[in-house]
């Protein structure tokens, strides 16, 4: 499918990247510089190219918002017409420091753009991993066993489409349910976070869930 990356930081750099390698069209937006989104282009080695936010959502039947909290207003300001649009967000709600969640509890990070953009489809993706486990992870797709990732959110169509990506990406899809579901796992994410940055083995890090018992 057709992608727009909003943010090239490191989530967006990244999915941005392992999206183009598995055959989809990207289109990277929103740096500090137009050199940088040159260079993720190029680096891609896939059809991935640079440009502005408003190119990157005219072009695009997905979009992977990826941008500091702080900077979620001005990214969807720029990027104009959201209107059934399909947004993965992996955006956290974080505070100016990054010490903790702005929003929890009674709504998430995920749910305050759809409140913004009602018109999208969000879906709630890609969030609950480092970033330095991606390529691993994408380096390691063919193998049977796979780490899990959770997603959620409130359209059929729209969550067929992001389990689309994470599945080429490398993970094995986890439906939670409906988009409000990112109030339990925006959390999550700060433990994930805390074993990534605060362990002795490093970041690269995923997680997988398993059931056990006998089916009826």
């Amino acid at each position: 499918m057709r992608v727009g990356i909003l943010g090239s930081g490191l989530m967006g750099g990244k999915l941005g990247t392992l999206f183009a390698r598995a055959g989809h069209e990207v289109v990277f937006s929103y740096a500090r510089s137009e050199q940088k989104l040159k260079k993720l282009a190029r680096d891609a080695k896939g059809k991935a190219r640079a440009g502005t936010p408003h190119e990157a959502v005219e072009e695009s039947e997905a979009l992977l918002l990826a941008v500091h909290w702080s900077r979620v207003d001005d990214v969807l300001k720029q990027a104009g017409d959201l209107s059934g649009k399909v947004i993965v967000t992996c955006s956290l709600p974080m505070n100016a420091g990054d010490t903790g969640l702005v929003i929890a509890r009674t709504s998430s990070g995920a749910e305050a753009p759809a409140k913004k953009v009602p018109k999208a489809r969000v879906v709630s993706a890609f969030g609950t991993v480092p970033s330095e486990v991606l390529f691993g992870v994408f380096a390691a797709r063919r193998k049977a066993t796979k780490p899990s990732l959770v997603y959620c959110g409130d359209d059929a169509k729209s969550k067929k489409m992001a389990a689309e990506l994470i599945r080429d990406v490398g993970f094995d899809p986890v439906d939670a349910g409906p988009l409000r579901v990112a109030r339990y796992t925006e959390p999550f994410t700060l433990l994930i976070a805390q074993l990534a940055y605060e362990g002795d083995e490093g970041p690269e890090l995923a997680y997988r869930f398993e059931r056990f018992g006998r089916k009826a």
